[in-house]
């Protein structure tokens, strides 16, 4: 089993970044697909991003892209959503997501979320 826990959102104005960190505990996500999910009120949780379990492939939703990036750190067991240039339609509840040995990650073990709201 394996916990994971969001924390670093919050309330920025449009063009402002957030970092968001997800620490794993219980065991060692060195061989999880790492990603990242969003769900803003009314819509269906959208993929983000991911990162392979050794950091060497990572993948981007359009709308993300440029953006944001993912990276990970095995040592802390904690992966990173790093979000600069935001805007209001990043507001959503973004979730963390692991898989053993899967890529990409589909949300076999899920966060408990962290609150994104971007102000225009």
């Amino acid at each position: 089993q394996v916990q994971l826990v969001e924390s670093g959102g919050g309330l920025v104005q449009a063009g402002g970044s957030l970092r968001l960190s997800c620490v794993a505990s219980g065991r060692s996500i060195r061989t999880y697909g790492m990603g990242w999910f969003r769900q803003a009120p009314g819509k269906e949780r959208e993929f983000v991003a991911a990162i392979t379990w050794s950091g060497s492939n990572t993948d981007y939703a359009d709308s993300v892209k440029g953006r944001f990036t993912i990276s990970r750190d095995n040592a802390k067991n904690t992966v990173y959503l790093q979000m600069n240039s935001l805007k209001p339609e990043d507001t959503a509840v973004y979730y963390c997501a692991a898989d053993n040995l899967l890529y990409p990650p589909r949300g076999e073990y899920w966060g408990q979320g962290t609150q994104v709201t971007v102000s225009s």
